[in-house]
């Protein structure tokens, strides 16, 4: 004889296990640990600060009251 089910309860867990899989595959691709925020943010200040140190001036006769150099 055939089992008797509840199909809204059925139906539920169906929806809840669908959930619970796209929340695992959420979490390992953007799931990131403090630590690694962290030092993304100081890698972006370092390359950040890098290039505003290296940075080559357009016109070196141009003055900051006069950004054409006229």
């Amino acid at each position: 004889m055939a089992e008797i089910v509840n199909l809204r309860l059925v139906k539920k867990r169906k929806t809840k296990e669908a959930a619970e899989k796209i929340a695992a595959e959420n979490r390992i691709l953007f799931g990131r640990t403090k630590a690694e925020k962290r030092f993304d943010r100081e890698a972006d200040r370092k390359r950040e600060r890098f290039l505003d140190d290296h940075r080559l001036e357009t016109n070196p006769s141009a003055t900051e009251d006069d950004p054409d150099g006229k």
